[in-house]
């Protein structure tokens, strides 16, 4: 069984940052696929990042440039550094392994004008 549990979100003001956490539990982040999502007020969950286990990311195009995503393997960690936060980032977001159903609960984000 797959377990996400993210971490790291909060409120902060336009043009701060955040870095969000991920532990996960029966998926091995090394060799896995590994997402951010964003779950925006009433808005589907969209893909913000993904990291494949070659270590190639991908960013969605209002975040390439702001956001990194990495991760550290040897504590299956995933990590979403977020700078340059505008308020259209705000939501919930949340990490997933690319081919498995779970979800964690996600971690909100909000961003102030």
């Amino acid at each position: 069984q797959v377990v996400l549990e993210e971490s790291g979100g909060g409120l902060v003001r336009s043009g701060g940052s955040l870095r969000l956490s991920c532990v996960g539990l029966g998926v091995i982040f090394r060799i896995s696929k590994m997402q951010w999502y964003r779950q925006s007020p009433g808005k589907g969950r969209e893909l913000v990042a993904s990291l494949g286990s070659d270590g190639v990311a991908e960013y969605e195009y209002d975040v390439k440039g702001r956001f990194t995503i990495y991760k550290d393997s040897d504590r299956n960690k995933l990590f979403l550094q977020m700078t340059n936060l505008k308020p259209e980032d705000t939501g919930v977001y949340h990490c997933k392994s690319f081919g498995f159903a779970q979800w964690g609960q996600g971690t909100q984000v909000t961003v102030s004008s």
